[in-house]
């Protein structure tokens, strides 16, 4: 018996679908995180190429766009046991280039900027409320890491009763093999997993 075959005995695997409106939420494309001597290597900077194309789609439409980014205090007086499993984080301070986010994705006005000091994007944010204001019942997300940032935001994003869409070839990890055993674990639990052209896509058939 697979892997695959498991989960589907077990029930697990259905889809959460699109609701009525969506949000592109970019979980911490930084040059950091696409840096190899940093933060990123293996599949990020692909990932970065692949989400322009998913960013335009959602401006095109005006639907909301969500960028995040992990911000420190720099005298560190906000650190946490996050950075004691990664004490490399603590450079990413407000003004570090390190934590911009890449300039193939620069954000313009309008698009709303989490600033978080844990792997998700709704812990001690404004994100939900931001996303219920904008009524926005989907999120749609890319960035970086698979295993980390982006799987914390889809765990929390769902507990908030948020429809989760993770695109696939829009999310990057350092290491390939935690990047597709986490999405195959997102596909079954808590998310639809769908390459980018199939999302654009559907948000054009919602239109």
């Amino acid at each position: 018996m697979s892997e695959l075959d498991i989960y589907s005995r077990q029930n697990f695997g259905n889809s959460v679908g699109f609701g009525h409106r969506a949000a592109l939420v970019l979980v911490d494309f930084t040059n950091g995180f696409n840096d190899p001597a940093l933060f990123g290597g293996g599949n990020i900077d692909a990932a970065v190429k692949r989400t322009v194309g998913l960013l335009a789609a959602f401006r095109e439409r005006h639907l909301p766009v969500v960028f995040t980014r992990v911000v420190y205090a720099a005298d560190g007086s906000d650190a946490s046991l996050f950075t004691r499993k990664a004490p490399g984080l603590r450079m990413l301070t407000e003004d570090h280039p390190a934590g911009a986010i890449v300039p193939e994705l620069a954000p313009i006005a309008g698009e709303y900027m989490v600033r978080k000091t844990q792997a998700s994007a709704f812990f001690g944010t404004g994100l939900a409320p931001w996303l219920i204001q904008q009524g926005a019942d989907t999120v749609v997300v890319t960035g970086a890491t698979t295993s980390g940032c982006v799987r914390a935001t889809v765990v929390d994003a769902l507990g908030y009763n948020f429809r989760p869409i993770v695109v696939r070839d829009c999310v990057g990890d350092r290491a390939i093999g935690p990047h597709e055993a986490n999405l195959f674990d997102m596909a079954q639990k808590y998310a639809d997993v769908l390459d980018r052209d199939d999302v654009i896509a559907a948000l054009g058939a919602a239109v």
